[in-house]
């Protein structure tokens, strides 16, 4: 689980989320729109855009019915064929290029999810400096292999896939050569709900495959993904877009540019606030130690009187005696005249 770099960017506990804007098809074929998305994501604070590299073509086959048309009632896409579906949400590959130079001129990292050995090829031709594998592919072993041959930081969602399948999956990206591993919990469904998300499984399926985890987010909003960080993931995906009243395939479960630069600001915060096992006053908090509760001097006292409730009370500031100590104080004498308002210390007696 040691850190690793993607791009000069670090990746690991020690080290703030690593929040990827996921483009997929929110362009909606227009690649004016799709640098826009670019530049709103680094505005927002990103780290890396990431598209989707496919054809309708190599993704499926071009049949209008049965198991090739989408008839999920509870289906963003019901009523299509996946054909027409992939047509509409690719990413036209001579696009790639141009949209990762205005990545590199913004200082945002890019790279793309392959879906076919020809896609990593191309990948390959741009220099992309890692690689995530979609859900729905995570046992995919021969594009697993293919991918992992590059030697490049491996991102997996694991969407649906059991423990035996993911096992299977990072056996074969490490024997292929993959040495670093970002496991990121996936619900896939779209939107996903929150209590449907199980992000327990984080420290498990940290320890189970030793490697970094992290979460791809179809959730609504950024709670999902900011409670992630308390639970060790480096790594969060959101898909991104201008504007869902703008639509697109992915649109419904895509964060707007507010949305995105609160989830960059407030996964930092929770970085932040993960710190490490302390009890006691930190240094910060070590000048607020004098507005603890002590003993003190309540009413005037003449030496011999002794000391009651009422001329010794449990009052702020903190410069006199814890008040742990009042019965051991309380039928005792004081020694000497002494104002109300002086600390109590045992010298008093």
């Amino acid at each position: 689980m040691m850190e690793f770099a993607i791009g000069g960017r670090l990746i690991g506990k020690k080290h703030k989320p690593f929040v990827i804007a996921e483009m997929s098809g929110n362009h909606n074929h227009s690649l004016e729109r799709a640098l826009a998305i670019v530049e709103a994501a680094a505005k927002a604070g990103a780290d890396a855009v990431k598209l989707q590299t496919y054809t309708a073509d190599t993704m499926t086959l071009d049949i209008d019915e049965g198991d090739f048309f989408i008839e999920d009632p509870n289906s963003l896409w019901k009523g299509t064929s996946l054909y027409k579906l992939y047509q509409e949400a690719y990413t036209p590959w001579e696009w790639h290029e141009s949209i990762f130079r205005k990545c590199a001129e913004l200082g945002l990292l890019a790279f793309s999810t392959p879906f076919d050995e020809t896609a990593v090829d191309f990948l390959e031709s741009l220099d992309v400096p890692a690689y995530k594998i979609a859900s729905f592919e995570n046992t995919d072993i021969q594009l697993i292999r293919k991918v992992a041959s590059t030697g490049k930081p491996l991102i997996i969602s694991t969407g649906m896939a059991s423990i035996a399948e993911l096992d299977e999956t990072v056996r074969a990206a490490r024997e292929a050569g993959a040495e670093h591993i970002v496991l990121l919990k996936c619900t896939s469904t779209y939107p996903a709900t929150p209590a449907n998300t199980n992000l327990l499984t984080l420290p498990h399926m940290e320890h189970l495959f030793n490697c970094q985890v992290g979460i791809s987010d179809h959730t609504i909003g950024i709670g999902v993904s900011v409670a992630s960080i308390a639970l060790g993931a480096t790594v969060i995906e959101k898909h991104f877009t201008l504007s869902r009243a703008d639509g697109g395939v992915d649109s419904a479960f895509s964060m707007e540019p507010s949305e995105l630069a609160a989830l960059v600001n407030e996964s930092e915060r929770a970085w932040q606030a993960m710190g490490a096992i302390t009890y006691g006053a930190t240094e910060r908090e070590k000048e607020s130690l004098k507005h603890r509760r002590s003993l003190y001097i309540s009413k005037d006292m003449r030496a011999g009187e002794v000391f009651t409730k009422e001329n010794v009370k449990s009052i702020r500031p903190g410069l006199g005696l814890p008040t742990k100590y009042l019965d051991d104080l309380l039928g005792k004498r004081i020694g000497k005249d002494t104002p109300k308002g002086t600390p109590v210390t045992w010298d008093l007696l």
